[in-house]
């Protein structure tokens, strides 16, 4: 062991020097070149509480109208909810909740002979039904939901329960079968846009023929016409 006294100063830059020709040396992560921050796609998009911006009108409580079946309700959740219950006066009981997380609660509670008998064979069905009309009533959410592109989308609860753990996952754990009917729902709306594009592309511009030259305007009328417009 020699004896020097140990130069801080020198051991500081002998140490930056180092730290420098480690970092050069590491391989880190690929970079694409053509790589631009605008263009980062999300593997994966989380929602839950529905006042977050913006996924959160992914939530079945999010205050949006959803016309199905022929009746206006106030949310998704209220759409859902009014088929679940056996008796009339159960759903008008359910559907008079203050809150639309009111309504969820209360009808997760209810007794097995207020559910309708075969609610279990057909509930998800008509949750995929009732986002339907959501996203194509509403252009503003169909934008929304396509712009997500191919992310996995889920909800992600906070209270690990049964409930959660089906429609959603909590710490990772779940079915998440709203977010698979979402998806599912994106797929659809998006195949039904890509055929409309597709057939107005097939027709191609209209070509309009006059019937008669009497019916053409005079290029004075015309002119006049622009002018009123533009006035």
């Amino acid at each position: 062991m020699s004896g020097e006294t140990p130069n801080p100063g020198k051991q500081s830059a002998s140490n930056k020097a180092l730290a420098a020709h480690l970092l050069m040396r590491s391989p880190g992560p690929m970079i694409n070149d053509s790589y631009e921050p605008e263009n980062l796609k999300m593997d994966e998009i989380r929602f839950y509480r529905a006042n977050e911006k913006p996924y959160g009108a992914f939530s079945n409580l999010y205050r949006r109208p959803v016309e199905f079946e022929g009746e206006l309700f106030p949310t998704a959740e209220h759409a859902y909810q009014a088929g679940k219950a056996r008796k009339p006066e159960v759903r008008r009981w359910l559907m008079a909740a203050p809150t639309p997380a009111l309504l969820a609660m209360a009808a997760h509670g209810l007794y097995v002979w207020d559910i309708a008998p075969n609610w279990s064979k057909i509930k998800f069905e008509r949750m995929k039904g009732v986002l339907r009309a959501k996203f194509s009533q509403h252009e503003d959410l169909r934008e929304l939901l396509l712009s997500t592109g191919s992310a996995r989308l889920v909800e992600s609860a906070t209270v690990n329960n049964a409930v959660n753990r089906l429609w959603g996952e909590v710490n990772g754990v779940g079915q998440n079968k709203l977010g698979q009917l979402l998806m599912e729902v994106r797929d659809e709306l998006r195949a039904e846009l890509d055929s409309t594009d597709a057939q107005t592309v097939k027709r191609g511009p209209q070509r309009v023929v006059s019937k008669s030259k009497k019916s053409r305007p005079s290029a004075s009328k015309c002119h006049a016409t622009v002018e009123a417009t533009e006035a």
